[in-house]
């Protein structure tokens, strides 16, 4: 038997709540809600597959509420229908380019109410099935690409999927003490720690003699070996001139060209300073270089964790952006 789809009703009007209920109770789980803040505490409970808002309410009204989903992940992607008596141009502008997906006018037909819900959820289970579809294929370029890496470079063992893993870990930690949160509110976390995962995918070019040299590495040898970045970004445009852009290929070209970035100017490929290094380099330096240090390689054995964060706690402000060193020391117990 097929679970009813769950549909919230957000308004501070009783008789509208009543009559929504009445239309849609048949065919979804209705939940009436009257005020945005009780919206907001139903919601650690239950997840909806679909918003009915009030947009004038007192206390939070309803654009209060479609910006307090649009900035949690667990519930961007949901749609939201406006219920308004009137509506004028510019705030109608603004709703849609927030993410509202449809206005319904009050006081609602509810023959009208229920046939519109049907459409917004049958195209919502049309997106979620070719997003998965999606992820699916982009899951498969990863495993592909990251397992040629790691199986040439074998030295560095589960090195792509740890850094994957911090650099979520620092992402989330930056978003609870809002730092960069301008930049990153608005971002997948899941997301880029899957884009990370293409960081060292230049090194597919790089030959063996010099990825796999146990020794140090000649001048001659560095310059090739560097290359990796810009062979990285090559290899993923590449991939995206055939498949189309998308944000998956966009931000992991960037992991991969800006990686070796320094904070100081003096990394490579471009010798970028500061905040000129997106923000994808800066995270990634630091998750590259701390599971490098705690690693056993076969030119040096591994670093503790606080040996670790001490040698970069050193580089703060040359190599690597303060902020974020500040960040990985506190969620890696410095």
């Amino acid at each position: 038997m097929t679970m009813k789809k769950t549909v919230f009703v957000v308004d501070d009007n009783v008789t509208n709540l009543t009559m929504a209920a009445n239309a849609l109770k048949s065919h979804y789980t209705v939940r009436t809600i009257p005020s945005g803040e009780k919206t907001i505490d139903l919601l650690e409970k239950i997840r909806p597959d679909i918003f009915l808002l009030d947009i004038e309410m007192p206390g939070m009204d309803g654009f209060d509420i479609l910006r307090y989903l649009k900035g949690d992940e667990r519930f961007r992607s949901l749609p939201v229908i406006f219920l308004t008596a009137k509506i004028d141009f510019d705030t109608e502008i603004e709703a849609l380019e927030m993410g509202v997906v449809d206005f319904i006018g009050k006081p609602f037909n509810p023959a009208v109410l229920l046939n519109r819900i049907r459409h917004h959820i049958d195209i919502n289970e049309l997106v979620r099935e070719r997003t998965f579809q999606l992820h699916k294929a982009r899951e498969d370029i990863i495993f592909v690409l990251a397992d040629i890496v790691e199986t040439r470079d074998d030295s560095t063992g589960d090195h792509l999927g740890r850094t994957s893993r911090l650099v979520k870990s620092l992402l989330e930690h930056l978003l609870e003490k809002k730092v960069y949160y301008d930049q990153i509110s608005g971002w997948d976390f899941d997301l880029m720690a899957e884009c990370s995962l293409m960081h060292d995918v230049g090194k597919i070019s790089t030959p063996d003699a010099i990825l796999k040299k146990p020794g140090k590495l000649t001048p001659e040898e560095w310059v090739i070996m560097k290359q990796h970045t810009i062979e990285g970004e090559k290899i993923i445009r590449k991939i995206a001139n055939r498949s189309g852009e998308n944000v998956f290929l966009r931000n992991a070209k960037i992991f991969a060209i800006s990686h070796h970035e320094r904070w100081d100017g003096g990394g490579y490929p471009y010798g970028l300073r500061g905040y000129d290094i997106p923000l994808q380099g800066r995270l990634m330096a630091i998750a590259d270089v701390y599971d490098a240090l705690i690693s056993k390689r076969v030119y040096k054995d591994a670093f503790s964790p606080d040996e670790a964060l001490g040698i970069m706690l050193n580089e703060k402000g040359t190599q690597f952006d303060p902020l974020l060193i500040d960040m990985v020391c506190e969620i890696l117990g410095k």
